[in-house]
């Protein structure tokens, strides 16, 4: 470790007695993971034990929903507690801003040693970048600018990237119990985001884990489109061989998480540690089947942004138990803050404070839940100002899929000084009790809208507009006055003090 480091660490690293009853905290998050592919929720192939025995023992959100239907806005969201368009952060590969506040800021002022471990994807996790995890409050992190595969470069606080030989959740997984060990002999509480490269394609397992599904390549044999491991390019496949892998890596990642599960419980930190897991967005389209939810990955339906939502902390939850009722990535923040006793960010904050939740004292959720993918075709076109140095926007860490024949990523963010009534377009949808209003833009003519109720027609397959145009044109409202409130954060005026 490097000698400034070392010393600021050891500084975090204080015992005090002030902090002896402080939860600890791991949040974690697979990548492209949807509601489905789980075994608790009846997936006929998948297999997800240690999930499952989550689901048993602790709180199990039946209706957790990540904040977009794409990875780098839902995790700017899981960090911030805002909306991702409030920052700009529309599709993947588009960062956040460096004013942000995240969970990590807040838990470090409360006495918290935190760290991240895997896909950052909401900026270069390089030295120097002003969007680092480092930079957004994280002490350590062994982290990668986008996703990852078996054996991958990952970068330590910032340095140059490190290949890890090996299976990936393995390796985080391994990673973070150090992080655990070492905040145990300070007594420090610990803040751990664990940001799993699974299952995001192209796919890779191990060979005992890609043997339990060696059954699917016979039964799925429709071709589907993904990467390849070998040219890093777009390649087609048969659906089932595709899935072998990909179930592979899930069971791998569920394993690990169940290796960290093990050592918390025999550190004696089991009890007063908060496990979370959920995942960034629905399945992706090469391996969604279709069923029991409609739409994919990128979609406003709940096929795209409804996902796997557990909770354990003994000390808290200490019977089993299931909610019907809706909670979203924008949400851990409030919680995190209600939790530790810390105050909200002076600053528009989407989410709400899932802490009733965990004493089972909650029926209906009292806010909507709003997406929106801003549309960014107009924006790409225009010569908008970069919100950050694009040389500080450059990602170092490589990865299988390659772009514009690159193996790294670099990021975006730009200024917006002005709004327009364009800003207001993209695929949006808002959720108020059991009605969901989703709107898609058309190239002429009015947007397209349909309404459906969630509670009968889960599968979304019957639109009621027409049966209801009230209800609709009063969501259409309620949508339109939170889109107002977003924009106005895109400007920048959040930050004005």
């Amino acid at each position: 470790m490097r000698p400034i480091l070392h010393l600021f660490v050891s500084l975090i690293f204080v015992s005090s007695s002030t902090f002896a009853a402080a939860p600890n905290i791991i949040l974690m998050m697979g990548d492209d993971h949807g509601w489905e592919e789980t075994g608790y929720h009846g997936h006929p192939h998948v297999k997800t034990p240690v999930l499952d025995e989550m689901a048993a023992t602790g709180l199990r959100m039946d209706r957790f929903y990540a904040a977009h239907p794409s990875c780098s806005p839902t995790r700017a969201s899981f960090l911030t507690g805002r909306h991702p368009n409030r920052m700009g952060t529309f599709a993947p590969g588009w960062s956040f801003r460096p004013e942000e506040i995240t969970s990590a800021h807040i838990l470090s002022k409360a006495g918290y040693h935190c760290g991240h471990f895997g896909k950052w994807h909401v900026g270069a996790v390089k030295a120097g970048s002003p969007t680092n995890p480092g930079a957004m409050g994280f002490h350590e992190w062994l982290s990668h600018d986008n996703f990852f595969e078996l054996n991958p470069s990952l970068s330590r606080n910032g340095g140059p990237p490190e290949v890890f030989q090996g299976e990936s959740s393995e390796i985080l997984i391994r990673e973070t119990i150090r992080f655990i060990d070492r905040a145990k002999k300070a007594g420090t509480p610990f803040f751990t985001i664990v940001w799993f490269g699974s299952p995001h394609e192209p796919y890779s397992g191990l060979p005992a884990d890609l043997a339990l599904y060696d059954d699917l390549p016979a039964k799925y044999t429709k071709k589907v489109k993904l990467t390849s491991n070998e040219t890093g390019g777009s390649t087609t496949r048969p659906q089932g061989e595709v899935l072998r892998e990909r179930y592979a890596e899930i069971t791998a990642m569920d394993r690990a998480i169940g290796t960290l599960r093990k050592h918390l419980a025999t550190e004696g930190l089991r009890e007063n540690t908060l496990l979370f897991y959920c995942g960034d967005n629905g399945t992706s389209g090469d391996a969604a089947l279709g069923f029991p939810h409609r739409g994919v990955k990128g979609q406003m339906y709940e096929g795209g942004i409804l996902v796997p939502g557990l909770i354990e902390w003994p000390a808290r939850i200490p019977q089993p138990r299931t909610t019907s009722v809706r909670a979203t990535t924008s949400d851990l923040l409030p919680t995190l803050c209600a939790i530790t006793g810390q105050p909200l960010p002076a600053r528009p904050i989407d989410g709400i404070d899932l802490s009733p939740w965990l004493d089972g004292g909650v029926t209906a959720r009292p806010k909507p839940l709003y997406f929106w993918e801003y549309d960014t075709a107009n924006l790409s076109k225009s010569k908008a100002e970069p919100y950050i140095d694009p040389e500080l926007q450059k990602g170092t860490t490589p990865l299988v899929k390659k772009m514009g024949g690159k193996a790294t990523r670099d990021f975006t963010n730009f200024r917006h000084p002005v709004i327009t009534g364009t800003d207001y377009l993209g695929a949006r949808a808002i959720i108020d009790g059991p009605f969901k209003l989703v709107i898609h833009d058309t190239r002429k003519g009015d947007p397209r809208q349909e309404l459906f109720n969630l509670e009968t027609d889960p599968a979304e397959k019957t639109n009621l507009i027409m049966q209801d145009p009230a209800n609709a044109e009063k969501l259409k409202t309620q949508l339109r006055e939170w889109q107002q409130s977003v924009l106005t954060s895109l400007t920048g005026a959040d930050y004005i003090k």
